[in-house]
C-alpha cells in the first residue's frame, strides 16, 4: 500500500541521470496529456515545444474525476493545495436505481480513500486542472498557438504546419487527443471506432440554484451519484469547491458525431423522463446542454512509430469511454512515464529503446482500462429483469461489506461484484498504482541494456 507520507508536498523525482542528453522535442497538442508530458520532460532539461491549433489554451468541458493514482502524482509535484481549493473530495460513492432513486450500491470514499491508497479522490473542472498544469508547464516549454499540424515525416522527423513551415525536432508525442492526427501517420491508416449505441450530454449547473430545493439540497454536500437505468444512466457530483454541479447523462443514439455539439435541453429531458423526481428536477435545472456520441476505439496494438521516433499519449492512443473515470488518469500516466524515463537518456540513439519503453510500461494498464470501460456501459444499463436484479444483488451485497468496513469490522474484498468500485483487488490496482515507481522498477531491470547501447556509441 502506498505510504500516507505522499500527501506531502515534496519535489518531482525526475533527477536527470549522468551524462544526460537534452534533446529537441515536440508536442502536438496542449490538452492535459501534452502540458504534462512537457512540464515533464521540460523540468528534466529537454528544449520541449508545445504545438497547438487552438488560438488561446483553455479547455472547456466540466467535470473530471481523478482518482488516488492521479492526486497521488499531482501532489509529488507540488501543487496539491491548489487542486484542494479547487476541487472537492467526495465523501460517498452510490449507485441508484433510476424509477426510485433507492441506493443500490454504496461506499464511503473521503477520508478513506486517502487512508488506503495516501491521495484523494477529487472532484474537478476540467478547465481548473487545466490551468493548475498549465502554470506548471509554462517555465519550461515554448508553447506555439495558431500552430495546426497538417503533415508529419515520422522518418525525420518533421512536423508541417498549415503555414508552411517545416519543423524539424528528434522526437515528436502526438498528444492531438480523440481526432489525433499523429495516430494515423503512427498506425498507418484512419482510426475507424465502433458506435456504442450511446451518446452522452453533459451540462453544469450553479449548487445555488439546488440549494434552493430540499429534495435537491442533500446531493451538493454528497459524493458522486449514478442512477442506472435501461440503456441510459445518469451520473452527478459536485464541483469547483462545491459551487458548481456537474451533470452527466449517457443515452441511446444512433449518432457517430464525437464533436461535442449544443442540444435543447428538452429534448435532453425527455430522454430521462422516466427516472425518478428528484433526478427530473436536477435536470429542469439545466438551462444549456451538449452532447456527442460515444465511440468505442479498439486498442492499439503499436503506440510507437516503427522508427522508433514519434509516439503517442494519452486519448491519441487509448480513448476511454466515459464509465470508469480512468481516461485523463490514463493520460496523465502517460505524461509521468515519458518524464521519467527521458530523464534517463544519455543519447539521441536511445530514443527509439525509450519510446518502446514507454509503451511496454503503459500498454497493458491503459489497455485494461479501456475494457473495464466497456464492462461498465453494459453493467450500468442492463434492462429490467433477472440480470438487472442479480447486478442490484451484487452490489447490494458490496454495500452491506462498504457499511462494515465504514464501522471499522471486518469485511469481505468484493471480488468480482458488479459495483467495480467495491471490488477491492481492482482498486488496489487501479487506485494503488504508482507510475514512478513502476518506471523506476522497469529502469532497475533494464538499465544495462541501456548502458551496453551506450558502450556501442
Amino acid at each position: 500500500m502506498p505510504n500516507k507520507e505522499i500527501t506531502k508536498e515534496t519535489p518531482p523525482t525526475y533527477a536527470r541521470t549522468a551524462n544526460f542528453c537534452p534533446l529537441d522535442i515536440a508536442i502536438v497538442g496542449a490538452g492535459v496529456a501534452g502540458l504534462v508530458a512537457g512540464y515533464l520532460l521540460g523540468r528534466a532539461g529537454h528544449r520541449v515545444t508545445l504545438f497547438d491549433s487552438a488560438s488561446e489554451l483553455g479547455e472547456v468541458g466540466a467535470g473530471i474525476q481523478l482518482t488516488p493514482n492521479v492526486t497521488r502524482l499531482l501532489i509529488r509535484w507540488g501543487v496539491g493545495e491548489q487542486l484542494r481549493k479547487v476541487g472537492v473530495v467526495p465523501p460517498t460513492f452510490s449507485l441508484r436505481r433510476y424509477a426510485t432513486g433507492e441506493v443500490i450500491g454504496w461506499r464511503k470514499w473521503g477520508d478513506n480513500m486517502e487512508r488506503d491508497y495516501g491521495a484523494p479522490y477529487c472532484l474537478a473542472h476540467r478547465a481548473d486542472l487545466h490551468k493548475i498544469l498549465l502554470d506548471l508547464a509554462k517555465p519550461y516549454v515554448v508553447i506555439r498557438l495558431n500552430s495546426t499540424v497538417v503533415d508529419i515525416n515520422p522518418s525525420l522527423p518533421t512536423l508541417t504546419l498549415s503555414s508552411g513551415e517545416v519543423v524539424r525536432t528528434q522526437m515528436i508525442i502526438g498528444a492531438d487527443g480523440i481526432h489525433s492526427r499523429v495516430r494515423n501517420v503512427v498506425v498507418g491508416s484512419i482510426d475507424r471506432p465502433k458506435p456504442t449505441g450511446d451518446a452522452a450530454y453533459r451540462a453544469v449547473v450553479p449548487s445555488s440554484e439546488l440549494l434552493k430545493d430540499p429534495d435537491l439540497a442533500p446531493f451538493v454536500e454528497d459524493g458522486t451519484n449514478i442512477w442506472m437505468g435501461p440503456r441510459r444512466h445518469l451520473v452527478t457530483y459536485p464541483l469547483r469547491n462545491k459551487e458548481l454541479y456537474n451533470i452527466v447523462m449517457a443515452y441511446p443514439s444512433p449518432s457517430t458525431d464525437e464533436v461535442t455539439r449544443p442540444v435543447d435541453p428538452a429534448i435532453m429531458r425527455n430522454d430521462f423522463i422516466d427516472f425518478e423526481p428528484r433526478a427530473r428536477k436536477l435536470l429542469a435545472l439545466i438551462k444549456a446542454t451538449s452532447s456527442w456520441a460515444l465511440m468505442d476505439h479498439k486498442p492499439l496494438d503499436n503506440w510507437v512509430h516503427k522508427d522508433g521516433k514519434v509516439c503517442l499519449l494519452g486519448d491519441a492512443c487509448h480513448p476511454m469511454l466515459p464509465y470508469r473515470a480512468q481516461g485523463a488518469a490514463m493520460a496523465i500516466e502517460d505524461g509521468a512515464a515519458l518524464g521519467n524515463l527521458f530523464s534517463r537518456i544519455t543519447h539521441p540513439s536511445q530514443i527509439g529503446k525509450m519510446l518502446w519503453a514507454y509503451q511496454e510500461i503503459r500498454h497493458p494498464r491503459a489497455t485494461a482500462a479501456q475494457l473495464e470501460s466497456r464492462m461498465n456501459q453494459r453493467i450500468f444499463h442492463l434492462p429490467d429483469g433477472p440480470e438487472q436484479e442479480a447486478r442490484d444483488e451484487s452490489m447490494r451485497q458490496a454495500t452491506v461489506a462498504a457499511i462494515k468496513e465504514a464501522n471499522g469490522e471486518p469485511a469481505d474484498d468484493c471480488v468480482g461484484s458488479q459495483n467495480q468500485w467495491a471490488d477491492k483487488q481492482k482498486n488496489d490496482r487501479v487506485f494503488g498504482y504508482d507510475i514512478d515507481a513502476e518506471v523506476d522498477k522497469w529502469w532497475k531491470e533494464h538499465e544495462s541494456d541501456f548502458n551496453i547501447l551506450k558502450a556501442k556509441m
